[in-house]
């Protein structure tokens, strides 16, 4: 919702002053804030990673399994170094990740400490710590808040998004074709990174209880924030995210939005895995799975360094100061985020996830056509776009080049003022405006609608997938994913009683003020909306049997060394074997020697002459006929200068290629062929 700026503190404190009460809570009302101007970051708190040599790090060195208190210890002696080197008292916030921790000046703006920070030789990079959003509708008029109204008993909206797709419903997911293969097993757990959840909800429950909620982790470090009275803890129960006017008299709450409690994070956790077939509620998009609620965001917002942490710890990577976690997932869903471009905290955090072996889905965010935001827009994670039912843009869904793939979002475009939403997406929540009152689930008054609530879908089929495969990895997810994904519709959508017709999506805009120009409802295109639409039955179809794959080494080709590429991590289907492997160079970028493989070998290898970036195909075939295919590009880097020589090349040849070089590379490159031509294993 978009709100003038006030004039003067007094205005500000007369209107809130003729606030109405917060009334009974409706998730869409209060998620309707993460369609609001991107908060500032903390004051005078910014996260800082050492360089792997720092002495900081050698002097203060941290002991396996160390104790809280230890660990507080180190990370204020860190603090304290680096601020004595930069003239400024600093203060050790909590761990982030490894060699990384939030520090804090007083009185200092963040962004001129964080420049500060980052030109010390031992820094390998420092940011504001910056917060951010869940990620819902706005609450502007032609997305239904006349619509929004809380009758009990109102009806059922039913979940359209999941069942298969209709001329009317042409964007649903078609879960039972994939529930067919599997609903999710229990050794997969998909990490939900929100508000934190309700334990007590009928649809949810802990697992230790017969429920599919592990016991999780709450990251929230600001008690204020928190809402619970303490900080980080092992309880990531949601006690309510509200902002009453009180909330506003804190300068940290100053820039919020007055809402009831959103149980953002119960919503987002019963599309993932709500119990199904218990004669209660709704279906779950991965029902079998286990949910893990990691608590990331409490009122009004989250901090970076709180996500962050809680992303790394969500994977099973260490986090300094809070217990391994004993169940690390294969997913993890991030409904939140707000505008800007990927940080560098950012990157590292998702780099380390997917080394990990854990798939990022986020949400594009819902800025009505604006650029996708922070998580999604960061290389790796697959950000997911909001659909309508008709399989148009949500005129309330960012898009870009960033997307990956596209789901189901809820719509209210086609009704009118006191009319029931016919395409909400329903999901459990609870009555309370504040604190906990009563389970329940959104219907047709209460609504869920936002690019939120497609990425759980995502997620859960994520779930799926893994559930079908174990040995899968992230990039195998993405591109099954998107290799799958339906076609988007290019007519047939309508706007309700606008005459308007539905036009083609535009990439995200400004005017000349440097405001978003809004972009409603459009026909998706796959360079703005990603792959296409989420096709549940076939994603999982596509990875429940051969599965091609090809690994590179070393991870980090430089031009002049052999690069080798191995088939050997290739999967067969349950009882099957591969028998036969396939290469294909389909670009050489202008910078390979050489291509070798033997015929039927599980095993190729090329020797690049500069950098640039080669493409190969791989295609492997079992024992019953079967084909799978997979492509790989392979970015090569120039080689490193070696002093002393001309041209600052590697030695021979003066750095001119010529013929005697070439072929000394090419008989290299024969080599090591050579040795890779050995019988692969059979999966």
């Amino acid at each position: 919702m978009k709100t003038p700026a006030l004039a003067a503190p007094l205005v500000l404190a007369l209107l809130l002053s003729l606030a109405p009460p917060v009334q009974a809570a409706t998730p869409a009302q209060a998620a309707a804030r993460g369609g609001a101007a991107a908060l500032s970051p903390v004051p005078g708190e910014v996260i800082v990673r050492f360089k792997p040599e720092a002495s900081v790090l050698r002097r203060s060195a941290l002991a396996a399994g160390a104790a809280p208190a230890g660990v507080a210890q180190v990370l204020a002696q860190r603090a304290s170094s680096l601020g004595a080197r930069t003239g400024r008292l600093l203060q050790a916030g909590p761990a982030v990740g490894e060699r990384t921790q939030l520090v804090r000046a007083a009185g200092v703006d963040a962004a001129e400490l964080a420049r500060a920070l980052a030109a010390d030789p031992e820094v390998e990079w420092a940011e504001p710590n910056g917060r951010r959003r869940l990620l819902a509708a706005p609450n502007d008029p032609l997305y239904g808040p006349a619509t929004v109204l809380t009758r009990p008993g109102g009806p059922d909206s039913g979940q359209w998004y999941l069942r298969a797709p209709t001329a009317e419903v042409v964007s649903g997911i078609d879960i039972e074709a994939a529930w067919a293969r599997t609903r999710g097993s229990a050794n997969v757990v998909v990490a939900v990174l929100d508000t934190g959840v309700r334990f007590q909800h009928p649809d949810l429950g802990r697992v230790a209880s017969g429920g599919k909620l592990l016991d999780g982790y709450d990251f929230v470090t600001d008690r204020d924030v928190s809402n619970d009275g303490d900080g980080r803890d092992a309880d990531p129960s949601d006690p309510g995210d509200w902002i009453s006017s009180d909330d506003r008299g804190l300068s940290k709450f100053s820039d919020c939005e007055l809402s009831p409690s959103s149980w953002h994070g119960t919503v987002t956790s019963s599309l993932v895995g709500a119990r199904t077939d218990d004669g209660v509620g709704m279906a779950g998009t991965a029902p079998g799975v286990n949910v893990l609620p990691v608590r990331v965001l409490g009122k009004c917002f989250g901090t970076d360094a709180d996500i962050q942490a809680g992303m790394r710890w969500a994977a099973g990577l260490p986090v300094d100061g809070v217990p391994a976690n004993p169940h690390p997932a294969r997913v993890l869903n991030m409904s939140l985020g707000s505008s800007g471009s990927c940080t560098a905290s950012y990157q590292a955090a998702v780099d380390d996830v997917l080394a990990a072996g854990a798939v990022i889905v986020a949400a594009a965010g819902n800025s009505a056509g604006g650029p996708v935001g922070v998580p999604g827009n960061c290389r790796g994670v697959i950000a997911v776009l909001a659909l309508r039912h008709a399989g148009t843009k949500v005129g309330f869904s960012d898009l870009g080049p960033e997307i990956g793939i596209a789901a189901p979002g809820g719509n209210c475009v086609n009704v009118g003022p006191g009319d029931a939403c016919v395409y909400p997406i329903l999901a459990a929540t609870d009555l309370g405006a504040r604190g906990p009152v009563e389970s329940a689930w959104t219907n047709s008054f209460d609504i869920t609608v936002g690019t939120s609530f497609s990425s759980p879908l995502v997620a859960g089929v994520a779930g799926l997938m893994f559930s079908q495969q174990p040995a899968l990895s992230p990039a195998d997810v993405r591109q099954a994913l998107q290799a799958t994904a339906r076609p988007f519709p290019t007519s047939g959508a309508d706007n309700g009683s606008d005459p308007t017709p539905v036009a083609q999506c535009q990439p995200p805009r400004t005017d000349g003020n440097g405001n978003t120009v809004e972009q409603l409802q459009c026909y998706c295109t796959t360079a703005l909306c990603g792959a296409g639409m989420l096709d549940a039955g076939a994603a999982v179809a596509a990875v429940a049997g051969l599965l091609a794959r090809i690994d590179v080494t070393p991870a980090a080709p430089v031009a002049g060394t052999a690069v080798q590429l191995s088939a050997n991590g290739s999967v067969a289907g349950s009882g099957r074997q591969i028998t036969a492997w396939a290469w294909t160079l389909l670009d050489g970028g202008g910078v390979t020697a050489g291509f070798s493989t033997a015929s039927n070998a599980a095993t190729a290898a090329f020797l690049p002459t500069a950098a640039g970036t080669v493409r190969v195909r791989l295609t492997v075939t079992d024992d019953l006929g079967q084909q799978h295919s997979t492509e790989q590009s392979v970015a090569v880097a120039a080689a490193p200068s070696t002093p002393g020589l001309p041209g600052g090349g590697t030695g021979g040849g003066g750095g001119g290629g010529g013929g005697a070089m070439s072929l000394l590379w090419l008989l290299l490159l024969a080599a090591a062929a050579a040795v890779l031509m050995r019988k692969p294993r059979r999966g």
